[in-house]
C-alpha cells in the first residue's frame, strides 16, 4: 500500500491528517507523538486515491477523487456513538462525551466544553464512573442514604437536577462536597433463593426528563435472615461466618443484624457456635444398624435439652444418648444400591430447632461394583467385606457381621474373553484375558500359559480379578490352543470357544505404488493372515518413515508420512515381534506436484468459478481439496468492533476434478461478502501436500460481488431484442463465456459484459415463468436472472412487446431500410475515426497504470516472499534440527545465577571451588552437616530473617542467596515449598496490615520473592519445554529474520526492521541481497548458500555463515566470528577479508568498517571459512603497517558503518549547515517509523501464538500455577480482601511479570541461542506489552506516548481478556491437593538433583554465614525452639570444622 494523497487540518490545537492510499481508503491520523492512525474508511476498493484531497468552507467535509468518482466525506462521525465508552473508544480527536447532553460531539457542539470535565475528550479514553460508595453495603431491613464518588466529576450549578434512579424509585439525588448523596429504595426486591444478598441496579441521570446517562453501579443489600441457610445443617455457622455485618441469637436461634447485645455469637466468631462433631466411625455399612459415637462444643447454654439425629434424604430420625461428656445413636439398616459409597449428612434438633451438626458418615455398600470373590476380598479392610456362602442362595459380597459363612479362599477363575484371538509365530504382542476371580492382587497371579507357550505377565496392566495382561512368547510354527491362568495355585482354562491361534502373517502387495514426498497417500496393504493380533500391534514402515494405519483387517490400509527425499522405498509390515519385508515390491516418493499455471486468476467472493490448475505431478495424487482462510486486517475501528468474532473463518470446497496428469480444475467455494477486509489465503491439499495460492504471489485471489441495479418499477418493458441490466465491477472476476443469464427459464443469450453493463439477446417467445403466481398477472410475467458463479441476482421481470405493425411491408423498407443504410456507413466512418483515437488515448493511460500498479505491486509482493519463504525455512530447521532447549542444569544456572554480578564466570555456573585437595574431604563433610542444619526449619526462618535485618544485605546479595538456597534444598523440594509458603504468610501479614496490599510482589525486596521466582522456574521448566517452548523460539527466530533482512548498522546497533523505534536505523540505506557459496575448511568438498547483504560487515558475514552452516549444532557448540577466517576467491587469486585494513575508507578522523561493497563481492561469489592459522595469515600485500595498525587502536579514531551519529559533525561544516542537517535526520527518522507496523505485522502472528500458548487455560496448565493461585485466593478469602485488582495484581506479579516475562526477554535461559542487542531491542517491546496485557490500569496513550506502547494498543485489549479468561479458568480448575503438589516435587527433585553444584552452593551460603556469624548465633540462642535443638551449638561446629573457627564451649 502507498500514500497518493495528504491534506491536514486543525481541530481545537490539535493536528489531523487525511491520507488517501493506492488501495482506495482514507486513513485518519492523529498527528502526535507518535502518530495514531484511528479510522480507516474505504472509499472505492483498488482504485487509488488522487491527490487532490480538499476540505470545504466550513472544514466539515472532505472531497475525495479517485479515476471516476468524487466522494464527499464528513471529516467526523461523532454522532455515530451513542454511548460515552464508545465514543473515547473510537480515539477521534473531534469527538468527545458531552455529558450535559448525553451525546458524543465535537466541543464546538457542546454548550459546557469549556468547564471542567462536562466534555470528555475520545482519545483521552475516559468516562464517568461511580468509584465508590458509602457505605458499601447495607442491611434489607435498615436502609440508609448512600454517599456516591464520582470520577471525573463535572461542575454542576445550582439549576442542574441530576436524578437518582435505586432499583424501582426514582429521586433527586444531593450533591454535597463533591459526593452524589442518593436515598434508599423504597422497594428492595426479594433475596434470590440460595443467595444471601440481592444486587439493585443504581443510575445516576441528568436533566427533567431524567434521560441524560451519568454513571451506573450496582448495589447489595444483604439479608441475614437468608444468610443462616446457605450452608446445610449450619445456621449458626453461616451466620457468624458470613461476609455481612450479621450475628446469632442463639436464644431466639435466629440470624440477624448486628446490635450492641452482648449474648450473642458475632460476626467472625463462628467456633464459638454450639456444634456437634467428629463422629466414629466415620464410615457405615449399610444393611446393618451402627452405633456412632461423636462429640459436643460450645453446648452451655443446652444444659439438659434432649437432642434428636436425622436425615432428610431417608427419612431418618433417632434420639441422642449422651454419656460421660459423649455423644451417640444407633443408625437404621439404610439401603441404597446407586453407588459404593454415600455421603449422610445429620442434622440435630432440639425443640424442633437445629443446631449446628458437622456430623456426615459414609454410607458403604460392599456388594456395589464385587459380583466376584477377588474383587470382594480386594476391598479396602475398613470396609470389612467378606465373600459370603450361603445355603440355596447365590454368593455375594457383604458386611461381615451379616454373613454367617464366608470365605477366606476364592473360586478357580473363569476366562470369559481373550483380545486377540490370533497372533504372529514370533509372539511379542499383548494379550488381553478377562474373566472373574483373577487374583486379589497382582502377585496372586503365578503363571500363564497360551496355547502350551509362557506368556509373560505384564503386572503394569493388571486389573483386579477381570483382566490379566501378558506378552505371548513364540512358537516354531502354526498352532492353535487354550489359555491357562493359575492364581495362586489355582487354575482356569478357556473353554474350547475361546482359543488363541497363532499364524504367520504374509503380505504380499500394495496399492498404489507411490505418492508424494509430503505423503497423505492411502496406501492398501494386501496378503494372507493379516488380521494378526490387533491394531496396536502393527506398524507399517516405508523405508524407515510410519504409515499411519486407519483401518485394520483382511487388508491394511494406512495413510503414509513424509518422506525427505525422492527415491524407491521398501515397506516392512510389523506384528508384534514379526518383520515383513515385501519382496520386489517397492513405494515410490515422487516429486511433489508443481504448479505452474492458474487461469483465471481471480473469483467472486460467492464463487462458483472453475478455475484450471496447470502443473505436473497431479496423476499421483489421490485426493485433491481447497481450503480458503480469511484473516482479518486493516479496517475501520467501528467495522472491527463489529466483527470481531469473525476474525478469521476458513472455507472448504471439495467440488475438483483432475483432468489429467498435468491439469486439475476447481470450483471456487463461496466466502465472505468483504474479502477486501481480509487477507485471504487459498490452498490447494494435494494428499499431504499444499500449495498456496495468494493474491501476493499474483496467482490466485478474491473480489467483491458484483452489484447490480434492479429494473424500474421490476420490469423491464419493450424488449426490442435485447435486455440491458446495469451494475458495478461486472466483469472484474468474470467473462462473457461464463456469465449466465435467464428469462424465466429459458437462457438469454450474452452478447456484451463490461463493468457496468450487460447486454443479452432474449428467447423470441415470451418465456413461462419459473415460479407461476396463477391469480397474479404482474407476477406471471418470466424473471429476469443474471447467475455468476454460485450466486443469482433477480433483477425484475420481463414484458415483451406484443404490438402488432399495421404498415404494409412495401411501404416500410424504402422508407425505413434506405435511410438506415446510410446512417449505418456514416456512423462506420465516424466510429472508426473515434475509436482509433479512443484507442490511442487508452492505451496512453494503461500504460501509466500499469507502470503505477507495477511499482506498488513489486513493493508489496517483494516483502512478502520474502516472509513467507524465510519463514518456511525457519520452520523446516525446526523440525530437522529440533528446538535447542537447555538442560535443566544449564536452565537453572542461567536463570539464577546469569543475571549475577561475575556471569558466565559465576563459581556456581563454573562448579569450581578453591579448596585445598587436603582439607577437601572435611569441607565436604561439613558442609553435608550444613545441609542437614538447612533443613531445620527454625534454623533457615532464623538464618533468612537475621540476613533480612541487615543493613549492608543488599537486595542484590538478597537475590543471590535466593538462588543458592534454591540450590541447595533442591534435594527436598517439597520442604523448600514450606519454607516459602512460612515466609509468604509473614510477608502478606506485613502487607496486609500497612494496608498496600497491592505493593506485594512488585518486585524482589525479599528472600522469598526471589525463591517464588525460583519455584516457578523450576516447576514451570517441563512445561516450558513441552509446550510454550515451540511458539517462543519460532518468535525468537522470526524477529531475528526479520532484523537480518535488512541492514544493521554494526556501530550503532539500529536496524531498518525492529519492532523498537530507538533502536530504527533512521536512514535509508541502499543494499542488495547476495548469495554466496561458502566452502568450510575441512567441512567436505560441497558448497553452502548463504544469504547476506552487500553492506554488512565482515563479521556480519561470519556471523551469517556460521549461523547457516551449523544451524543444526548447538549454538554453544558454534566458533566465534574471531576465530575463523574468511577468504575470498573472485579468479586465480585469494583475499582474506576483515572489517577494518589498509583499505578501510577514511575521512578525517573516522574510518569506515569494510563491507561486502567495499570489496566489489557479487552474487554468487565464492567464500572459504576456516579457523585461524598460520596458513590463513594475510598477504603481504593486505598486512597492516606499524603505523596503520597503531592508527587502528588509538583512541581519536573514530569507527562507524552504515550511518554516521547525527551529533558527530566535521569540523568544516558551519553550526547552522550542522543543525539542519540534524533536523533532516530527526525527520527522516520519523518518517522511517511506519516500518515499525510492517515488522509488527510481519510477526503478529507468531506474537499471537506464543501469548495463546501462556495463556490458555482450556490448554495444560502446569499444577504448579494452580496450586499458588489458589493459595493466594485463599490467602485472599482470609484477609478478606474483597478488590479482584488486588488478586489480579499479586497472580501477575508471581506468573506472568516473574517468570514469562524474564523468559521472554531471555530466551538464552531456556535455548542454546545467542541472542543480539537489536534482536533483544524487539524482544523488549513485546515484553512490554505482555506486562501491559497483565495489568487492569487503563493506559491513557497520547501524542507524547512512546511507539512501542502505540504499537500494540489496539491489540492490547484482546490481550487484557486473555489473560482475564486465563485466571477465570484456572480458578475453576480442579484443586490440586498439597498431596499431588509434594508428589509432583518429589519427581523433580528426584531427576535433576544430582546434575546440579549442591556442595557449592552450600559452600557459598555459609559464606553468608561467615560474615554475620555472631548475628546468627544471637538470633539463634534467643529462640526458644532452637535453644531446644541446640542449633547455634550444631553451627559453631560447622564452623569449627570449616575453618577451624574456634567456638565458645
Amino acid at each position: 500500500m502507498n500514500l497518493t494523497a495528504v491534506t491536514v487540518t486543525v481541530e481545537n490545537g490539535h493536528t489531523v491528517a487525511f491520507l488517501g492510499t493506492s488501495l482506495g481508503r482514507i486513513l485518519k491520523v492523529f498527528l502526535r507523538t507518535p502518530a495514531n492512525e484511528y479510522s480507516s474508511v474505504p472509499i472505492e476498493i483498488d482504485k487509488p486515491v488522487k491527490n487532490d484531497l480538499v476540505l470545504d468552507a466550513t472544514q466539515e467535509n472532505l472531497y475525495v477523487m479517485t479515476t471516476t468518482k468524487v466522494f464527499r466525506l464528513p471529516v467526523q462521525e461523532c454522532a455515530s456513538y451513542s454511548n460515552c465508552a464508545l465514543c473515547t473508544q473510537a480515539q477521534d480527536p473531534y469527538c468527545g462525551w458531552c455529558v450535559i447532553e448525553g451525546n458524543c460531539t465535537r466541543k464546538i457542539d457542546c454548550e459546557r466544553a469549556n468547564m471542567p470535565n462536562h466534555w470528555l475528550w475520545s482519545p483521552d479514553g475516559v468516562c464517568m464512573n461511580i468509584t465508590s460508595a458509602h457505605p458499601q453495603n447495607m442491611s434489607r431491613k435498615a436502609p440508609v442514604k448512600v454517599e456516591l464518588t464520582v470520577s471525573p466529576l463535572p461542575e454542576l450549578t445550582e439549576s442542574d437536577t441530576l436524578w437518582c434512579q435505586f432499583g424501582e424509585t426514582t429521586n433527586i439525588a444531593e450533591l454535597r462536597d463533591g459526593t452524589i448523596i442518593c436515598d434508599p429504595p423504597t422497594t428492595i426486591p426479594p433475596t434470590p433463593k440460595g443467595q444471601d444478598h440481592v444486587s439493585v441496579s443504581l443510575i445516576l441521570t441528568f436533566g427533567e426528563k431524567k434521560t441524560i446517562f451519568f454513571a451506573s453501579a450496582t448495589y447489595p443489600f444483604y439479608d441475614c435472615e437468608e444468610a443462616m441457610n446457605l450452608s446445610e445443617n449450619l445456621p449458626c455457622y453461616s451466620c457468624a461466618s458470613n461476609r455481612w455485618n450479621c450475628q446469632w441469637d442463639w436464644k431466639k436461634h435466629i440470624c440477624e443484624d448486628s446490635s450492641l447485645e452482648e449474648d450473642v455469637i458475632k460476626q467472625n466468631m463462628e467456633e464459638d457456635c454450639p456444634q456437634f462433631l467428629n463422629p466414629d466411625p466415620p464410615i457405615i455399612p449399610m444393611e446393618f444398624p451402627t452405633i456412632v459415637h461423636f462429640e459436643g462444643k460450645n453446648l452451655d447454654n443446652y444444659q439438659g435439652s434432649s437432642f434428636k439425629i436425622g436425615n432428610d434424604q431417608f427419612e431418618f430420625e433417632a434420639p441422642v444418648d449422651k454419656s460421660d461428656g459423649t455423644f451417640s445413636f444407633q443408625s437404621k439398616e439404610f439401603s441404597y444400591g446407586a453407588n459404593e459409597t454415600l455421603p449422610l449428612n445429620l442434622f440435630i434438633k432440639t425443640d424442633k430447632v437445629k443446631i449446628d451438626s458437622k456430623l456426615m458418615v459414609t454410607l458403604y455398600n460392599c456388594s456395589y461394583g464385587r459380583s466376584d470373590c477377588s474383587l470382594c476380598l480386594a476391598a479396602d479392610p475398613v470396609y470389612k467385606c467378606v465373600w459370603c456362602k450361603e445355603d440355596d442362595k447365590p454368593n455375594k459380597c457383604i458386611y461381615e457381621n451379616l454373613c454367617k459363612t464366608s470365605m477366606n479362599t476364592c473360586p478357580h477363575p473363569v476366562i470369559t474373553r481373550i483380545e486377540p484371538k490370533t497372533g504372529p509365530l514370533s509372539g511379542g504382542i499383548l494379550l488381553t484375558i478377562m474373566g472373574s476371580n483373577l487374583g486379589i492382587k497382582a502377585e496372586d497371579v503365578k503363571s500363564i500359559t497360551v496355547a502350551g507357550t509362557e506368556c509373560l505377565f505384564r503386572e503394569e496392566f493388571y486389573s483386579v480379578s477381570t483382566r490379566i495382561v501378558c506378552q505371548v512368547g513364540s512358537v516354531s510354527e502354526p498352532r492353535q490352543g487354550e489359555i491357562e491362568v493359575d492364581i495362586n495355585g489355582k487354575r482356569g482354562s478357556s473353554t474350547s470357544e475361546i482359543q488363541f491361534e497363532y499364524q504367520q502373517p504374509h503380505p504380499t502387495g500394495i496399492s498404489p505404488t507411490k505418492g508424494p514426498q509430503a505423503g497423505g497417500t492411502i496406501l492398501t496393504i494386501t496378503g494372507e493372515n493379516l488380521e494378526t493380533g490387533s491394531q496396536k500391534d502393527v506398524g507399517v514402515f516405508l523405508g524407515g518413515v510410519p504409515c499411519n494405519i486407519i483401518d485394520f483387517g483382511e487388508q491394511i490400509v494406512c495413510i503414509t508420512g513424509q518422506h525427505n527425499k525422492v527415491e524407491e522405498v521398501h515397506v516392512t509390515v510389523h506384528h508384534g515381534d514379526t518383520e515383513n519385508k515385501l519382496n520386489n515390491t517397492w513405494f515410490t516418493y515422487s516429486e511433489n506436484p508443481t504448479v505452474t499455471k492458474i487461469f483465471p486468476k481471480n473469483s467472486f467472493s460467492s464463487g462458483g468459478r472453475n478455475i484450471t490448475v496447470t502443473g505436473a505431478g497431479f496423476d499421483i495424487i489421490q485426493s485433491f481439496s481447497i481450503v480458503v482462510t480469511a484473516d482479518l486486517h486493516g479496517s475501520s475501528r467501528k467495522k472491527k468492533r463489529q466483527i470481531r468474532s469473525l476474525a478469521s473463518k476458513q472455507f472448504l470446497g471439495k467440488d475438483i476434478a483432475k483432468i489429467n496428469e498435468s491439469t486439475i480444475v476447481f470450483s471456487s467455494p463461496p466466502i465472505l461478502e468483504d474479502p477486501e477486509n481480509y487477507r485471504i489465503t487459498t490452498l490447494i491439499k494435494m494428499d499431504g501436500y499444499s500449495f498456496v495460492l495468494n493474491a501476493d504471489n499474483d496467482l490466485f485471489k478474491y473480489v467483491a460481488d458484483p452489484t447490480f441495479e434492479n429494473f424500474t418499477d421490476g420490469i423491464k418493458k419493450q424488449v426490442n431484442k435485447l435486455i440491458h441490466a446495469k451494475g458495478s465491477n461486472l466483469n472484474k472476476a468474470m467473462t462473457i463465456e461464463e456469465a449466465q443469464a435467464f428469462v424465466g427459464a429459458e437462457p438469454c443469450n450474452i452478447k456484451t459484459l463490461t463493468e457496468k453493463d450487460l447486454y443479452c439477446e432474449p428467447p423470441e417467445v415470451q418465456p413461462q415463468p419459473k415460479r407461476r403466481q396463477k391469480r397474479d398477472t404482474i407476477n406471471n410475467l418470466p424473471e429476469f436472472i443474471v447467475k455468476f458463479g454460485l450466486r443469482e441476482w433477480i433483477l425484475g421481470r420481463v414484458e415483451y412487446d406484443t404490438r402488432v405493425s399495421d404498415i404494409p411491408l412495401d411501404v416500410i423498407l424504402p422508407s425505413v431500410i434506405f435511410p438506415m443504410v446510410a446512417i449505418i456507413i456514416i456512423s462506420i466512418y465516424c466510429y472508426r475515426r473515434k475509436s482509433q483515437q479512443a484507442e490511442r488515448e487508452y492505451e496512453k493511460i494503461k500504460s501509466q497504470l500499469e507502470g503505477l500498479e507495477e511499482s506498488v505491486r513489486d513493493r508489496c509482493k517483494k516483502e512478502f516472499t520474502d516472509l513467507m519463504i524465510e519463514m518456511e525455512d525457519q520452520t523446516n530447521d525446526v523440525s530437522e534440527a529440533g528446538i535447542p532447549v537447555l538442560d535443566y542444569k544449564m536452565y537453572t544456572d542461567r536463570v539464577f545465577f546469569l543475571p549475577s554480578k561475575d556471569g558466565e564466570k559465576d563459581v556456581m555456573i563454573t562448579g569450581k571451588l578453591d579448596i585445598p585437595e587436603a582439607r577437601k574431604q572435611t569441607v565436604e563433610q561439613a558442609l553435608n552437616q550444613f545441609s542437614n542444619l538447612l533443613n531445620s526449619k527454625s534454623f533457615l526462618i532464623n538464618f533468612i530473617h537475621t540476613l533480612e535485618k541487615q543493613r549492608e544485605f543488599s537486595a542484590r546479595e538478597k537475590v543471590y542467596f535466593a538462588s543458592l538456597l534454591t540450590v541447595a534444598l533442591h534435594g527436598k523440594l517439597e520442604y523448600y515449598t514450606d519454607i516459602m509458603r512460612t515466609l509468604f504468610l509473614e510477608l502478606m501479614e506485613q502487607y496486609v496490615v500497612a494496608k498496600n496490599p497491592k505493593l506485594m510482589l512488585r518486585r524482589s525486596e525479599t528472600v522469598v520473592e526471589r525463591m517464588l521466582s525460583n519455584w516457578m522456574a523450576i516447576c514451570l521448566y517441563q512445561y516450558l519445554k513441552d509446550n510454550a517452548g515451540e511458539p517462543l523460539y519460532k518468535l525468537f527466530k522470526a524477529i531475528k529474520h526479520q532484523v537480518e533482512k535488512g541492514p544493521v548498522d554494526a556501530v550503532l546497533m539500529k536496524a531498518k526492521y525492529t519492532l523498537n523505534d530507538t533502536g530504527l536505523l533512521g536512514d535509508d540505506v541502499e543494499y542488495t541481497p547476495l548469495t554466496v557459496n561458502v566452502y568450510v575448511q575441512d567441512g567436505g568438498t560441497d558448497s553452502v548458500p548463504v544469504k547476506v547483504l552487500n553492506c554488512d560487515t565482515i563479521s556480519q558475514v561470519k556471523e551469517k555463515i556460521i549461523d547457516q552452516v551449523y544451524r543444526n549444532l548447538p549454538c554453544s557448540q558454534w566458533p566465534k566470528a574471531d576465530s575463523v577466517v574468511l577468504e575470498w576467491r573472485p579468479g586465480s587469486t585469494a583475499q582474506i577479508l576483515s572489517d577494518l585494513d589498509l583499505t578501510s575508507q577514511r575521512d578525517g578522523r573516522w574510518k569506515r568498517m569494510n563491507t561486502l561493497m567495499h570489496y566489489n563481492v557479487r552474487d554468487g561469489a565464492t567464500l572459504i571459512l576456516s579457523k585461524i592459522g598460520i596458513s590463513q595469515q594475510p598477504e603481504d600485500n593486505q598486512q597492516d603497517g606499524p603505523g596503520e595498525r597503531h592508527a587502528l587502536l588509538e583512541d581519536e579514531n573514530k569507527i562507524w558503518h552504515l550511518v554516521r551519529p547525527a551529533d558527530e559533525v566535521d569540523e568544516g561544516k558551519s553550526k547552522r549547515g550542522s543543525m539542519k542537517e540534524k533536523e533532516r535526520t530527526k525527520a527522516i527518522t520519523e518518517i522511517y517509523l511506519t516500518r515499525l507496523l510492517s515488522v509488527k505485522g510481519t510477526l503478529q502472528q507468531f506474537v499471537d501464538n506464543f501469548f495463546h500458548s501462556v495463556l490458555n487455560s482450556n490448554h495444560v496448565v502446569p499444577p504448579a500455577v494452580k496450586y499458588f493461585f489458589d493459595f493466594l485466593d485463599e490467602q485472599a478469602e482470609k484477609h478478606e480482601l474483597k478488590d479482584e485488582d488486588t488478586i489480579h495484581i499479586w497472580k501477575t506479579n508471581s506468573l506472568p511479570l516473574r517468570f514469562w516475562v524474564n523468559i521472554l526477554k531471555n530466551p538464552h535461559f531456556i535455548f542454546d541461542v545467542h541472542v543480539h542487542e537489536v534482536v533483544d531491542a524487539s524482544l523488549s517491546v513485546i515484553a512490554q506489552t505482555f506486562m501491559d496485557a497483565c495489568t487492569r490500569t487503563e493506559h491513557k496513550l497520547s501524542r507524547d506516548s512512546p511507539s512501542n506502547k502505540l504499537l500494540y494498543a489496539k491489540e492490547i485489549s484482546n490481550y487484557k481478556k486473555m489473560v482475564e479468561d486465563y485466571y477465570k479458568g484456572i480458578r475453576q480448575m480442579v484443586q490440586v491437593s498439597d498431596q499431588d503438589m509434594n508428589t509432583h516435587l518429589a519427581e523433580i527433585s528426584r531427576a535433576h538433583t544430582d546434575s546440579l553444584n549442591t556442595l557449592v552452593a552450600l559452600h557459598q551460603l555459609y559464606q553468608y554465614t561467615n560474615k554475620y556469624y555472631d548475628e546468627i548465633i544471637n538470633a539463634l540462642e534467643e529462640d526458644p525452639a532452637a535453644q531446644k535443638m541446640q542449633l547455634a551449638f550444631r553451627l559453631q561446629q560447622i564452623a569449627a570444622a570449616l575453618e577451624n573457627k574456634v567456638t565458645d564451649l
